[in-house]
């Protein structure tokens, strides 16, 4: 039997494989063009891309890490458990504009949850051709839905064997996906055994190695200075890597003895089913052979013509193409375009191959290219070379030839010249950058939502490191956010005033950005300031909306660089997009503030007593939006009763609010005149409908006698009220109810009588305790019901579990949530037998304040 270390050790290859087979059958069954497997991380909310199967890797960096809660297809099929279908371009724009923006190509997507039995361990996705709409792609996302169900019990079984093992650190996997017909060339296979050192090979290896087939025999050694003398470290390292479980980044390319390229692919010892460990690694070597006859009629072409992989690997290159790029065909074969031509590694060029790979369009752009000998070229003809790239199944085939004049203004053309972005920072295009900014700063609603959009947007696009935010109030900047700065670094430029002269001030006070390479021109242009101890970059950008300055923004970067004229042009035009958020966030906060006050103002300060009855009341403000609601709650003394009364104004704002607090005065009313509850609920209902308000209202008004314990409610279009009995046993009332409250002039409200015994738990709620995105509220109601009967006993001793307490516990997940959505409103009431004494009584008035 396999032991606990060993089994350690076989994880990391079990995992791999597995999801390398899922991902390779949902493309298969989805028709599609490429996919793969997002998985959980061990870092709490964060999705990492493992496995990326039929598109290069580093184009699509940014995609790589993904938080659960961005307005992402991904992030939503992890989060609420289901699938997540775009058949086309269209749909995909309409229901996630961000995602849209930074890969705006038609092409359409499938996102299925991969879940085990204690959750969610990731996505299965994957991209295809567009379809007319999501009936198309039923068969589809049935075929997927059984591939992900089975990967799901896979890596259930994993889990269990060691309970760390699914989940993700690393970058993802890049794979090629099957070939839609076999190589034109030479491939032969090979086994080795780590163990033995015994490596062998199959009759096809020995006629892509030819005379140095006999020399291959035996050793892993000798296999790999047979395949490729100058690569045979390379080899090795990968085939260790691989018999231990973890494969090495693939397809791995090497020269063999002529030359030529040649293609080794390795698979590690998986074995799923077996007992005891596997130890052979397989493998193969496939060498393209010489050109075939198109190839050699495509070296006679007078344009240059390149053929990419769909990992953007050249895999041909005509002769007149590696003249145009400047570079030997032997740096160009084997190799990825932007490593063999480094002077095409920028954020343009990317998403013009992003949208070859991804569309079934061809794509034409101009590159300015270097000149011979490494000078800034000058801007004639000969600068400018016109690519079009011509997407196909299985290769792109890219034209290039001399551009001639072109009807883009050359200053609005990338120059390849400029700045390299900083290495390892995701990249977008110019372009987009400010489409998703703009796209994802309409949700931030506050000013620190608005900051972090910035920190999550822009920072990364730049490749910066440091972010400061600051606010104009009273000719003063305040520092409104700040993240990556040494601790306690920016606390002196808190508060300055407008006269002061630093570059965060003359940058509002001028209106011009301010860009300083290094900390060195910094210290230059304003010596004496303050500088932290790295020696980076900065930016300093004016916030000015509509003419009206707002404040300044910061950006830092950890090493010196410079800003190409498109940078700086796109930066400042970032700069225009936060300030009119910051503003729009700023009078949000006014309103909003203002809301508050108003509610505070009109929720009870203190609930009605009775010797008999304990009550407890919680109200928890939603996080998103105005964070201001109409829930409400109150206790009224009814007659020689109490009147339990719980309600939810539609929306959210000073109107909700306010008609709120109109409600709320009217129950009040009808209840101290101690009127049944069906009178209670009509009458209030008429009051509703004649203010006009344009809102509707649910409530729930239960009337309670403390001695006999009788109790008659009435529902509009609440939530039913839970009971806890006195042996723990939790049920929904069942009870029949009218429409909301501010609809129908005419409608009735029955009343329902149940008795309520000395001990039991009334809980009164609104939706927002039970509702959340994505699962249904009977669920959410279940997970109350059981909440409340795990609460134990309200008047139990020690530990002081008291109705307040009880109500505490069952808000602390809503409170400690930092999304809350809706606002959330809670009342509980339990009966006594007897009075309490004088201390308990005061006690438990002191903790239901």
């Amino acid at each position: 039997m396999t032991g606990s270390a060993e089994g350690a050790e076989r994880t990391p290859g079990r995992l791999t494989a597995l999801l390398i087979d899922a991902s390779a059958e949902a493309i298969s069954a989805a028709g599609g063009h490429a996919g793969g497997v997002y998985l959980r991380s061990r870092t709490p909310g964060l999705l990492r891309l493992a496995v990326l199967e039929g598109l290069p890797g580093p184009l699509f960096r940014p995609w790589w890490r993904l938080h659960v809660d961005r307005p992402f297809p991904v992030a939503d099929a992890y989060r609420l458990g289901v699938e997540v279908v775009l058949p086309n371009a269209t749909e995909a724009m309409r229901r996630y504009p961000q995602y849209a923006a930074g890969l705006p190509f038609p092409f359409g997507s499938l996102y299925v949850p991969v879940a085990g039995r204690a959750g969610v361990f990731g996505v299965l996705t994957v991209l295809r051709p567009s379809a007319a709409d999501a009936t198309e792609l039923l068969p589809v996302r049935e075929r997927m839905a059984r591939l992900a169900e089975e990967l799901g019990m896979a890596l259930d079984k994993l889990e269990d064997e060691d309970a760390s093992a699914v989940s993700w650190e690393d970058g993802p996997l890049c794979l090629r996906p099957p070939a839609s017909r076999p190589p034109s060339g030479h491939l032969g296979r090979f086994a080795w055994d780590p163990v033995t050192g015994l490596l062998t090979a199959d009759e096809r290896l020995n006629v892509v190695l030819g005379s140095a087939a006999a020399e291959a025999q035996g050793t892993a050694e000798a296999f790999a200075d047979a395949v490729a003398p100058g690569d045979a470290e390379r080899i090795l390292a990968a085939l260790r890597e691989a018999a231990r479980g973890r494969p090495p980044a693939l397809p791995l390319f090497v020269r063999g003895p002529d030359g030529g390229p040649r293609l080794v692919e390795v698979w590690g010892p998986y074995d799923d089913t077996a007992r005891t460990r596997a130890t052979t690694v397989r493998g193969v070597v496939l060498d393209p052979g010489p050109g075939t006859v198109a190839d050699a009629a495509a070296d006679l072409l007078p344009d240059g013509v390149l053929c990419l992989d769909r990992l953007g690997t050249v895999v041909y290159a005509n002769p007149h193409a590696a003249r145009l790029l400047r570079r030997p065909r032997t740096e160009l074969l084997g190799r990825p375009l932007w490593e063999g031509v480094p002077w095409l590694n920028q954020p343009t060029l990317e998403d013009h191959l992003r949208g070859a790979l991804l569309s079934p369009d061809p794509v034409h752009f101009h590159v300015r290219r270097p000149s011979a000998h490494g000078r800034e070229p000058h801007a004639t003809e000969g600068d400018w070379l016109a690519l079009s790239v011509y997407p196909g199944p299985d290769l792109l085939t890219c034209t290039i030839r001399l551009g001639h004049r072109v009807t883009d203004s050359p200053s609005a053309l990338p120059d390849v010249l400029g700045a390299p972005e900083t290495p390892g920072a995701p990249s977008l295009s110019p372009l987009y950058r400010p489409i998703v900014l703009a796209i994802a700063l309409t949700e931030a609603v506050t000013a620190r939502q608005v900051s972090a959009v910035v920190m999550r947007e822009l920072l990364p696009a730049f490749g910066g490191r440091r972010l400061a935010i600051y606010l104009l109030q009273e000719r003063h900047l305040y520092l409104a956010w700040e993240t990556g700065f040494p601790k306690g670094f920016l606390a002196p430029f808190d508060g300055v005033e407008l006269d002061e002269r630093l570059p965060g001030v003359e940058t509002l006070t001028s209106g011009r950005p301010l860009f300083y390479d290094s900390m060195q021109q910094l210290a230059d242009a304003y010596p004496g300031i303050a500088l932290d101890a790295t020696e980076g970059a900065r930016a300093f950008l004016p916030l000015i909306a509509s003419g009206r300055p707002v404040g300044s923004c910061i950006l830092g970067f950890d090493r010196p660089r410079s800003f190409s004229t498109e940078e700086r042009t796109v930066l400042t035009a970032m700069a225009g997009l936060i300030a009119h958020a910051m503003e729009k966030a700023q009078r949000y906060e006014s309103e909003a503030a203002l809301a508050r006050g108003l509610q505070q103002a009109l929720l009870p300060r203190r609930l009605s007593q009775h010797p008999l009855v304990e009550t407890a009341g919680r109200y928890l403000p939603g996080t998103q939006g105005m964070e201001v609601g109409g829930d409400w709650y109150d206790v009224v003394a009814a007659g020689d009763g109490l009147a339990l009364v719980i309600g939810d104004v539609q929306g959210h704002g000073v109107q909700a609010a306010a008609t709120m607090g109109q409600l709320r005065s009217a129950v009040r009313a009808f209840a101290l005149g101690d009127r049944p509850p069906d009178e209670v609920m009509s009458g209030t209902n008429h009051l509703l409908i004649d203010l006009d308000a344009g809102l509707f209202a649910s409530c729930c008004y239960i009337r309670l006698d403390p001695v006999t314990g009788v109790a008659q409610a009435a529902v509009a279009g609440h939530p039913r009220p839970l009971l806890r009995r006195p042996d723990g046993r939790t049920h929904v009332l069942d009870l029949p109810g009218g429409v909301v409250l501010g609809v129908d002039p005419q409608a009735t409200y029955p009343v329902t009588e149940l008795r309520m015994e000395p001990g039991a738990v009334l809980a009164l709620y609104t939706d927002g305790l039970v509702e959340r995105p994505g699962v249904d509220i009977d669920d959410g109601i279940s997970a109350l019901r059981v909440a409340l009967a795990r609460a134990g006993s309200p008047g139990a001793r020690p530990g002081g579990r008291s109705l307040a307490g009880m109500a505490d516990r069952l808000t602390a997940t809503a409170r400690h949530t930092a999304d809350r959505p809706d606002d959330i409103a809670l009342l509980l009431a339990t009966r006594r037998a007897t009075p309490p004494t004088a201390s308990e009584g005061t006690r438990r008035r002191r903790t239901d304040v």
